[in-house]
């Protein structure tokens, strides 16, 4: 036992006196210069506030991930995504819906005033309710998948389990991932489509004076193909789409793509005074928080739209079930559009 101690001692005394032939007096050293000069820059707090914007590199970890040891702003990330994210995500789902609730009791089912005919005129085409349904059912899928990664923990757990709640959240991961291809393929399709269908007017204006005719009985503004409201959700649509397919690409290729730092840059050349130096790992926050706002944005909107293309109007389903509405309510809802297609089947002579 004694050998053993003095063993030990032994090395610690070698240890000692190793350290100690290394040692430079503070005196000797150039001023501002780190004992040893170990650390390659000035003080321990310049180390670690490289750190701590996390910076990779600052592991021996060669992973660009796990190469960074400390990122602070996973703490403010953490705390928007868990804090306003969510909670004002959800007052906006639970309000449009209760909204929504509140004018089918009040205004009741908007009808068709004159009543159904027997006479069908044609809305959309095969390649319009392809278009259609092919970016809405992929956006529903994609809705529910994106809701159950922002919720889905605190409302099926307690439900289902967590295991089974592994076995769902890992299926939608796949059904996100893949899915999302098909929502950018509707979404240019139907760009190509109707874009030119859209764009604003001053009939528009007028449309948008009157409520669209939906909360006073028997009131029909005048409009085109698509009215007011319809070009609303659809530029909507078509931004906020581009712009969640944009980071939505960004989250499924981590570390590939400087789409903030980019936009900031573009955005400070008519004026604006926007941070542009993000660290790879700030990118990929700032796109899933962004992902998340879009997306939020976009689900309470198309809530209202499924209700009045549904439930909420008579008549308006047909549109993208067979592609032929009633005439009756075309011409309530879409009149110049209906005399449009009048005339193209009924050309006057030329005089």
């Amino acid at each position: 036992m004694f050998q053993r101690y003095l063993g030990v001692l032994t090395v610690l005394f070698a240890l000692s006196i190793g350290s100690f032939s290394t040692f430079t007096p503070a005196i000797a050293q150039t001023k501002g210069e780190v004992p040893g000069a170990a650390l390659g820059i000035k003080s321990d707090s310049d180390l670690w506030r490289y750190v701590r914007t996390g910076n990779a590199g600052t592991s021996q970890m060669k992973n660009e991930l796990a190469g960074v040891m400390i990122q602070s702003e996973g703490d403010n990330w953490r705390a928007f995504r868990n804090g306003p994210l969510s909670v004002y995500g959800a007052y906006g789902l639970a309000g449009i819906i209760g909204l929504l609730i509140v004018f089918y009791l009040v205004r009741g089912r908007i009808r068709i005033d004159s009543g159904p005919s027997t006479d069908k005129i044609q809305r959309f085409g095969p390649i319009d309710r392809f278009a259609h349904w092919l970016m809405a059912g992929s956006f529903v899928v994609l809705a529910i998948t994106g809701l159950n990664l922002l919720y889905g923990r605190h409302v099926l757990i307690p439900i289902f389990g967590k295991e089974a709640f592994s076995t769902i959240t890992t299926i939608g991961k796949f059904a996100h991932n893949y899915l999302a291809f098909a929502f950018m393929a509707g979404l240019a399709l139907s760009f190509l489509l109707w874009a030119r269908h859209n764009i604003p007017n001053k009939l528009d204006l007028k449309w948008l004076a009157m409520g669209g005719g939906i909360f006073v009985k028997g009131v029909h503004p005048p409009a085109r193909k698509f009215n007011a409201g319809q070009k609303v959700i659809f530029w909507a649509v078509m931004i906020g789409g581009l712009s969640v397919s944009m980071s939505g690409i960004a989250l499924m290729f981590p570390f590939q793509t400087s789409m903030f730092a980019d936009t900031f840059a573009m955005l400070n050349m008519i004026g604006f005074s926007l941070p542009t130096d993000f660290t790879a790992m700030q990118e990929q926050q700032l796109n899933q928080l962004w992902h998340g706002i879009v997306s939020m944005g976009l689900m309470t909107m198309i809530i209202a739209h499924i209700y009045i293309g549904s439930v909420g109007m008579e008549g308006a389903l047909d549109a993208m079930n067979s592609g032929m509405v009633d005439r009756n309510w075309a011409k309530e809802h879409h009149n110049l559009w209906v005399e449009e297609e009048d005339q193209k089947a009924n050309p006057k002579p030329a005089e």
